[in-house]
């Protein structure tokens, strides 16, 4: 199983949860000033997942309210970028001057090495809480120009899109089953993830040439594959289909297969036979249909 570290504010009394989260927060690499209207029950759930290059942080609370000071930033500069995705709730998220409206479904993108203000709260407090997905990158590890990375920060990116929406599930699967995994994956679920996040950002910085060209070549492979498994119950399934739905030749796919040791038809079939043998080995022998794709700072 993939190892993660948990944190669960309803383990205390709920006059005392507020408190435990205020400790989690003083403890991170990138504190912040946090405001609740929940304060006085606090029932909230933080899930660390350590994948190499990036991290992981699943969130949810009522609600919350956090700036980062100017004082803070001098106290503790982890030089991190924050790329958040809201799964529940509606929040707000402001840097130099920019200011969002974050819809669940949406990212928004944020330098921790500066001053900044994010409010997160549930639609519905007393029935529901705020959620979200927090990707921690190091400022070395994004190899995107830094002096245009500013463009970006406290703007929203659509996650039910394109390579957004690529992202978006990837980080919803790992964090949602970490079962599924090998503690072994994490370095290569944590690439997966950082060439995600690049390739996504590069786009919305309109400069994708900017972005290395082996980061573009493994998200575009990681995105045929994500296809692949999305489609593997249509007979119709052929490698002139796929390299269609991605506007690429047929020869640009075969060749962007060449690094991974196989062929395009020969990842069909192998899928296609790694489901029949799952599904022959289940209680219930179902038949065979699509599968999901398993690629091989408290508060947002």
């Amino acid at each position: 199983m993939l190892h993660h570290n948990a944190i669960d504010t309803t383990v205390l009394p709920p006059g005392e949860r507020f408190g435990m989260w205020l400790d989690l927060v003083a403890r991170t690499s990138a504190p912040l000033r946090i405001q609740s209207a929940h304060a006085d029950d606090f029932a909230a759930r933080a899930d660390f997942f350590d994948l190499g290059p990036i991290q992981l942080v699943g969130y949810q609370y009522p609600s919350l309210d956090a700036t980062r000071t100017r004082k803070l930033v001098r106290q503790s500069d982890p030089e991190l970028y924050v790329l958040a995705l809201t799964t529940g709730g509606i929040g707000t998220s402001s840097q130099d001057g920019r200011r969002s409206e974050i819809l669940s479904g949406e990212f928004t993108f944020y330098d921790a090495s500066r001053p900044h203000d994010v409010c997160h709260h549930a639609t519905e407090p007393e029935r529901t809480q705020a959620t979200s997905i927090i990707t921690l990158i190091p400022h070395a590890a994004l190899p995107l120009p830094p002096q245009r990375m500013a463009t970006l920060y406290g703007g929203r990116m659509s996650g039910t899109e394109g390579i957004g929406a690529l992202l978006a599930q990837f980080l919803l699967r790992v964090t949602g089953h970490p079962e599924q995994y090998h503690a072994a994956d994490a370095g290569r679920l944590g690439a997966v993830g950082l060439d995600l996040a690049t390739t996504m950002l590069g786009r919305h910085l309109a400069a994708e040439d900017a972005v290395p060209t082996e980061v573009r070549r493994r998200a575009l492979i990681t995105q045929v594959q994500a296809y692949v498994h999305r489609h593997i119950g249509d007979p119709t399934l052929t490698p002139q289909v796929v390299a269609d739905a991605h506007h690429i030749s047929l020869r640009s796919l075969h060749r962007l297969f060449e690094a991974e040791e196989t062929t395009v038809a020969s990842y069909i079939r192998d899928t296609r036979l790694a489901g029949c043998r799952r599904d022959l080995s289940g209680p219930l022998r179902k038949s065979f249909g699509g599968y999901a794709v398993r690629a091989s700072a408290a508060g947002w």
